[in-house]
């Protein structure tokens, strides 16, 4: 069972999505262990629900959605740090499409 600020989207992910804004520090349930967050986690932000090893596929909504560029611990945060996404280079996520420089 989880702590009901995460939601599991699919049963094939290896994520759970954060639904509660979430302090570094608090304990929370995941998978039916007590873990304490190393980090702050935000609304929509992810944390993996299992070990998830470097180069493996984040899967969200049972789809994959990016790859580990580490080794990922069980409850740690998953963000730009430590996945990338397959489909678009992360570093023109923060441009604005269609705008002329």
């Amino acid at each position: 069972m989880n702590d009901n600020r995460f939601v599991l989207l699919n049963d094939k992910d290896n994520i759970l999505v954060c639904c509660s804004h979430i302090l570094a520090g608090e304990n929370v349930s995941l998978e039916g262990e007590v873990v304490t967050l190393e980090a702050e986690i935000n609304v929509g932000h992810k944390v993996a629900r299992r070990d998830i090893s470097k180069a493996e596929k984040i899967i969200r909504y049972g789809a994959p959605i990016g790859s580990a560029t580490v080794d990922i611990s069980f409850g740690q945060h998953v963000h730009l740090h430590n996945m990338k996404s397959d489909y678009i280079p992360s570093h023109t996520r923060d441009r604005k499409v269609g705008v002329a420089k």
